[in-house]
């Protein structure tokens, strides 16, 4: 069981950044894929950016290529997602997840196992 719970959401203007932070408690979530994902209003969920199993390959959406960067802590168990660049289309609730998806279907929600309960990420234009 892995227990997940985001932090560091807020409001920003365009054109600044925002650094998220996910902690995770119980056993094993370095052997998951751990990701975030975002859903904006109206829209369906979609993929941010995932570690593989082990942290040795990251994958990144087209749409946030250049801007964001996931990192992790291994010793405290975290997850980030240092968000640089922000515009209004980033604005959505984000949320952090572990799971066990292949690699080649980490951008698909379903198939993750565990997730936090979001953080809010509003910018203002």
């Amino acid at each position: 069981q892995v227990q997940l719970v985001e932090s560091g959401g807020g409001l920003v203007q365009a054109g600044g950044s925002l650094r998220l932070s996910c902690a995770a408690t119980g056993n094993g979530f370095r052997n998951y894929v751990r990701g975030w994902f975002r859903q904006a209003p109206g829209k369906e969920r979609e993929f941010v950016a995932a570690f593989n199993k082990g942290g040795g390959s990251i994958d990144y959406a087209d749409s946030v290529k250049g801007r964001f960067t996931i990192s992790r802590d291994e010793a405290k168990n975290m997850l980030y997602l240092q968000m640089n660049s922000l515009q209004s289309e980033d604005t959505a609730i984000y949320y952090c997840a572990a799971g066990r998806p292949p690699w080649g279907l980490r951008g698909k929600d379903s198939l993750y196992i565990y997730w936090g309960q979001g953080t809010q990420v509003t910018v203002s234009s």
